[in-house]
């Protein structure tokens, strides 16, 4: 049995959710695990000096919880997609995938270490800002919360990231989501192609 675990991080509505749907419907025996159902609650995230919620952080995750379902999977990946509606599952084969989505999944070392291929969305903040908006999110977004907090957070993170990694394959989100799954799906194949040599 072998297991590849596959990460899509990148900025806020670049594109995570819907690249990693689109990557399990082809990928046979897959499951996704996201960041974002691993946010503590509302009354604990910290509060900066102009009232805008720190969600942008690795402190307003419980990335032990994150790390435990992933090294449930880990341990036995067809046992783990028994109970999950979501995950794909096909009887011929013995891989098994699990992508692992998020805005800071490169950024927590612990977690990082268990990637076998990296992938970051990007897109321009005009872009970012414009599908951010269009959004509801609960809570909603404050006044001046995009560019008082997110898009910096953004940046910082991002450097943070660089730092750590080096081996990342960065993606143009504004591309078609097509375009986005064909460039994935192929560098996948071709890294099970090498590990077949």
């Amino acid at each position: 049995m072998k297991r590849f675990i596959i990460g899509i991080g990148g900025v806020t509505n670049g594109g995570k959710s819907t690249l990693s749907r689109s990557l399990q419907g082809i990928l046979p025996n897959s499951c996704i695990i996201s960041q974002d159902s691993f946010f503590k609650d509302d009354s604990v995230v910290l509060t900066d000096s102009r009232g805008f919620k720190q969600y942008d952080t690795l402190d307003a995750l419980h990335m032990d919880r994150m790390m435990s379902e992933i090294c449930s999977w880990q341990q036995d990946p067809q046992d783990f997609m028994l109970p999950k509606a979501k995950c794909f599952t096909s009887e011929g084969t013995k891989v098994f995938f699990l992508i692992v989505e998020g805005f800071l999944i490169f950024n927590y070392g612990p977690l990082n270490m268990l990637f076998d291929k990296r992938y970051f969305l990007q897109i321009p903040y005009e872009t970012c800002k414009l599908r951010r908006s269009s959004r509801v999110y609960m809570p909603q977004d404050p006044i001046g919360y995009f560019d008082g907090h997110v898009w910096p957070m953004y940046l910082k993170n991002r450097k943070k990231m660089e730092d750590m990694v080096h081996d990342i394959v960065f993606l143009d989100g504004t591309q078609k989501r097509e375009v986005l799954l064909t460039t994935v799906y192929k560098d996948i194949q071709l890294m099970l192609e090498s590990l077949q040599n």
